[in-house]
C-alpha cells in the first residue's frame, strides 16, 4: 500500500479506486511498522469507501486491527447521504475511562495500597459475566438507565450531581430509546451495572508521577505525588448484544439501499433511514448504560477508600476529573471545507479531544481544554493530555485512546508461558489482583505498544498537549 509522508508524524493513503476520501494515519515510522503487521492500514483504506464520509478516514498512533474499522479509527459522515456503521463503534459500546483525583499523598499511604486493592477487588465485581454490584434491575430502573445514563446512578445515591458536569455528554446521549434494545440485550444488562468485566478493562490506583504543564494539571485537580483512580470499562453484555443484533439488521439494509463497501464488517445504513435511526437509538442506550456503570463503580470505590482508611470525604478529596468514551458515534458540529456543519463522528478506540473554549466543556476547563485520558499497559503507566484546536481542524476533535495492542491474545499467552506475572508486577511495585491468570497473561505489558511512543507521536503532531503522567501502584483485572 502506498503511503505518502505529510510530516514526521502523519502519513497519507492516497485516494484511489472507489475511495471517497484519502486515509490519514498519525504515527512515527516505528509505530507505522507495527501497523503493517496486521490488516489495520487496509481497514483505514476500506473505511474511506463509506458513503458520505468527510475529509479523511483517520487512524491514531495506537492503531491495530479491529472489527470493520481499525481500533484507533475515526470517520465523520455527512447527515446528507452519510451512513452509520456499527463497525465504526465496536462491540463494547462506550468502552471508556474515568479518572478520579484524590487528596491522598502516595508517600503517606504507600503501605495501605495492597489493602485498598484487596478491598476494591472484593467490592467491585470483575471478570467474564461478573454481576451483583447492584441488585437485579427492575424493568423501570433498566429503562431509566438506558435513557438517562449516569443520572439514574446519582439519583440512587451513587455519586454527586456535579459528576455529570465532568462526564462527556453529561453522561447521557439524548436520542436513546429503550424500545430499540432487544429483550436479550436487556436481560444481559440486568445484573451487570457496577461491574468491571474482563479483557483489557481494569481498575487502577495510580500515583501522579510527573506534571508537564502545572497550570493545566492544576485546573484538572491533578497534583504530583497524589493518588488517583483510573476505571476502564464499558457497556458489558448489553452493549455487545446491541452491536450483534444490529449487524444483522445492517446486512439487510445494505442490500435494501444498494450500498457497496469492500468489507462486509463495514455493514451500514443511511443515517436518515429507519435502520440507521434504530441503531443510533439503541447504541445511545448502551452508551448510557456504560456511563451509569462507571458512575456506580466510582461511587463504590469512594466507599472503599473511606471505610478502609477510616477518613472523612473531605480528607479523601475524591473528585471526578473526567469520563470519556472510546467507542461511540455522535452528532457534533465541525468545520468541513470552511463551513461549520453537524456531522456524525464515529470514534472506534479513539478519544474526543476538544480544545479550550469549546461549548462542550465545563466552565472549569474552558481555559485549558478537555482532559484526554490515555491508559497504557498495566506495568508502564498512563497519561493525561488536553485537547487542542489542531485536533478540531484535522481529526474532528479526536485523539488516541491508549497504547494499542501489538500482540494478539494468543501471542501474549504463548509469551507468558512459564512466567509469574504477579511476581513481576510486584517487583515493579505494583499490587495486582485478577480473577484469572489467563487474563493477566493476555494483558501482559509486552502485549501493548510503548505508550510513551504513542503519546509522543500524537503530541508532536499537535493533536493533544501532554499534561501529566501516571504510574500504576495497584491494578485489578477481570
Amino acid at each position: 500500500m502506498e503511503l505518502q509522508k505529510i510530516h514526521d508524524y502523519l502519513w497519507e493513503i492516497p485516494k484511489t479506486g472507489d475511495m471517497r476520501v484519502p486515509g490519514r494515519v498519525y504515527a512515527t515510522r516505528d509505530l507505522l511498522a507495527d501497523a503493517k503487521t496486521d490488516e489495520s492500514l487496509q481497514q483505514v483504506r476500506n473505511v474511506a469507501h463509506l458513503p458520505g464520509i468527510l475529509k479523511y478516514s483517520i487512524a491514531m498512533p495506537d492503531i491495530h486491527w479491529g472489527y470493520g474499522f481499525p481500533i484507533g479509527g475515526v470517520a465523520a459522515t455527512s447527515l446528507d447521504g452519510g451512513v452509520i456503521s456499527p463497525g465504526g463503534v465496536g462491540y463494547d459500546i462506550n468502552c471508556g475511562v474515568r479518572l478520579v483525583a484524590t487528596s491522598l499523598v502516595f508517600a503517606e499511604n504507600k503501605n495501605r495500597i495492597a489493602e485498598l486493592v484487596t478491598c476494591l477487588y472484593n467490592k467491585i465485581p470483575a471478570g467474564v459475566g461478573s454481576s451483583g454490584a447492584v441488585r437485579r434491575l427492575s424493568p423501570a430502573d433498566q429503562r431509566s438507565i438506558l435513557e438517562t445514563g449516569s443520572r439514574w446512578a446519582i439519583e440512587k445515591g451513587f455519586g454527586r450531581p456535579e459528576d455529570l458536569e465532568y462526564t462527556e455528554e453529561g453522561g447521557r446521549l439524548e436520542n436513546a430509546d429503550s424500545e430499540q434494545v432487544s429483550a436479550r440485550a436487556k436481560e444481559r444488562g440486568s445484573t451487570q451495572v457496577g461491574t468491571l468485566g474482563s479483557g483489557n478493562h481494569f481498575l487502577e490506583l495510580d500515583v501522579v508521577d510527573q506534571v508537564f504543564v502545572p497550570e493545566v494539571a492544576s485546573a484538572f485537580g491533578i497534583h504530583e505525588g497524589n493518588l488517583a483512580v483510573f476505571i476502564h470499562s464499558g457497556s458489558r453484555g448489553l452493549g455487545y448484544q446491541v452491536c450483534d443484533d444490529f449487524l444483522a439488521v445492517m446486512g439487510k439494509a445494505m442490500r435494501k439501499y444498494g450500498i457497496q463497501v469492500p468489507d462486509r464488517q463495514l455493514a451500514c445504513a443511511p443515517l436518515d433511514s429507519e435502520e440507521g435511526r434504530s441503531y443510533l437509538a439503541a447504541m445511545s442506550c448502551a452508551a448510557n448504560y456504560a456511563w451509569c456503570n462507571r458512575q456506580v463503580m466510582m461511587a463504590l470505590a469512594e466507599q472503599v477508600f473511606l471505610e478502609t482508611l477510616n477518613i472523612s470525604p473531605r480528607e479523601l478529596g475524591f473528585r471526578l476529573v473526567y469520563d470519556v468514551c472510546h467507542n461511540v458515534a455522535k452528532f457534533e458540529r465541525h468545520v468541513v471545507e470552511g463551513k461549520e456543519q453537524m456531522v456524525c463522528v464515529h470514534r472506534k478506540g479513539a478519544t474526543r479531544a476538544f480544545p479550550p473554549h469549546s461549548p462542550y466543556l465545563p466552565p472549569a476547563y474552558q481555559a485549558v481544554g478537555q482532559p484526554v485520558l490515555i491508559p497504557g499497559d498495566m506495568g508502564t503507566g498512563s497519561y493525561i493530555l488536553a485537547g487542542t484546536q489542531k485536533a478540531m481542524d484535522e481529526t474532528f476533535g479526536s485523539s488516541c485512546h491508549g497504547a494499542g495492542r501489538v500482540k494478539s491474545r494468543t501471542q501474549a499467552l504463548k509469551q507468558a508461558k512459564g512466567r509469574d506475572l504477579f511476581r513481576e508486577m510486584s517487583e515493579l511495585g505494583i499490587t495486582l489482583m485478577a480473577t484469572g491468570r489467563r487474563t493477566v497473561a493476555e494483558e501482559m505489558p509486552e502485549a501493548y505498544k510503548n505508550v510513551h511512543s504513542v503519546v509522543d507521536a500524537i503530541v508532536r503532531a499537535g493533536i493533544s498537549q501532554k499534561v501529566a503522567r501516571l504510574r500504576p501502584v495497584g491494578v485489578i483485572k477481570g
